[in-house]
């Protein structure tokens, strides 16, 4: 909780049985708060952990309806609500949606991004786009189980001697193995290089459409939306936006 008085607003901290206010000479007995808080409410405000559960027993709410990040926040407080026995509100998951403009539509297209491919993370984007770029896999799983294979008939020899042979066995196939994926490694950032131009261009896209690599709404303001688009733009978003769906709509703009 906090203090409030004028200006101040400050921590309650317990400290020896005594309520201290963080960085004044402010201090409380139990009985002190208690009559304070009783006579004066106004002075006493809620971090933001207990801020849901003030507002849920001032304006009871029977669903509570926010976006992802929220959700998972009020998730965090039901042990909360329970241990006060206070109501938890029923939670439901807004829809989302992402503004695209034609040309950065047409752009996923020419450059073969589907939008499963610009919501993934971006090191996953990079080398799932220079996989689908190369001219030959960069996957070495084949090789990888072709040498495993050929360990198998060492190991049949190993299993008919000593088991310090069978460890070097063992050893030398984790050795090759890992060679392998270092090779597998070099390869991919060997290719990154060359076709770093077109990788450029996908990173770019994905960041105007992920600014900051989080989601648009949590970055961009509507004003930058209604100035490009104008008036047409809250009709087209009206026609889309289904708030009590959990859909996440990709919306081309006109």
């Amino acid at each position: 909780m906090f203090y409030l008085d004028d200006k101040l607003r400050e921590r309650i901290i317990l400290e020896n049985g005594r309520y201290k206010v963080n960085n004044t000479k402010i201090e409380f007995s139990e009985n002190e708060i208690l009559e304070l808080l009783k006579n004066q409410p106004e002075k006493f405000s809620p971090n933001v952990i207990m801020r849901p559960l003030y507002q849920e027993v001032i304006l009871p709410n029977l669903c509570y309806i926010g976006g992802g990040g929220e959700i998972a926040y009020w998730l965090e407080l039901k042990s909360f609500f329970d241990a006060v026995n206070i109501s938890f509100p029923i939670l439901l998951l807004r829809n989302s949606a992402l503004l695209v403009t034609k040309k950065q539509a047409a752009e996923a297209d020419k450059l073969g991004l589907g939008w499963s491919d610009l919501f993934s993370k971006q090191d996953h984007l990079k080398n799932e786009s220079i996989k689908k770029l190369s001219q030959f896999p960069i996957d070495f799983t084949p090789q990888k189980e072709f040498l495993q294979k050929q360990f198998e008939s060492l190991y049949a020899i190993a299993s008919k001697t000593d088991l310090s042979f069978l460890g070097a066995v063992k050893a030398q196939e984790v050795k090759q193995i890992k060679g392998l994926e270092n090779l597998e490694k070099r390869l991919l950032k060997a290719q990154k290089r060359k076709y770093s131009a077109e990788l450029e261009r996908i990173i770019h896209l994905q960041n105007n459409l992920f600014p900051n690599q989080s989601l648009q709404e949590r970055q961009s303001n509507f004003s930058e939306f209604f100035l490009e688009n104008g008036a047409d733009l809250i009709p087209l978003l009206m026609k889309h936006l289904k708030p009590l769906q959990t859909n996440f709509d990709v919306i081309t703009l006109a």
